[in-house]
């Protein structure tokens, strides 16, 4: 027998039909993701996150998709191999703004996890989030006494409407 490569964590995506790829993710509506989700950082909340630069809501999960939502929503990477062509329509991804983002902000200061500081323009390549105070234990950024975090590459999304 052959041998076969390995690619690790790499996942190849195809437009090629089949059939998993028009199953209809379930979903529940925003209140009973943000009251019953099994995510500490969804659960217990009274509403989405929304991105600081851009007119979207954060999705931390592709399960806490809500069925709801007319609006764009930032979803992880993940969503990709569960994404149905007839239930969303994807918009683009938070690392490509190609001038959509709604803000751009001046030199920030980066503070890593173990307190180091330097001057970067990071908050201006994708998704942030803007917080009440600094969080603990993880990268954030600081503009104008506010704190911000970045979060990873996010699919931009929205339901598509169905006619019937």
């Amino acid at each position: 027998m052959g041998d076969y490569t390995r690619l690790g964590n790499s996942c190849w995506f195809t437009n090629l039909d089949h059939g998993r790829r028009h199953q209809p993710l379930p979903l529940m509506t925003m209140r009973e993701n943000l009251k019953y989700s099994k995510h500490k950082n969804i659960k217990g909340k009274t509403k989405y996150d929304e991105y600081d630069n851009y007119d979207a809501i954060e999705v931390p999960f592709t399960d806490a998709i809500p069925s709801d939502y007319d609006g764009v929503m930032g979803v992880p990477i993940t969503f990709l191999d569960k994404y149905n062509p007839e239930q969303f329509e994807i918009i683009g991804l938070t690392k490509t703004w190609f001038g959509t983002a709604i803000k751009t902000y001046p030199p920030q200061i980066q503070v890593n996890s173990n307190g180091k500081r330097s001057e970067v323009t990071k908050l201006n390549d994708g998704a942030t989030l803007r917080l009440d105070s600094p969080p603990a234990g993880t990268t954030y950024y600081v503009v104008d006494d506010c704190y911000y975090i970045q979060v990873y590459v996010r699919v931009l999304i929205k339901h598509r409407k169905l006619t019937k």
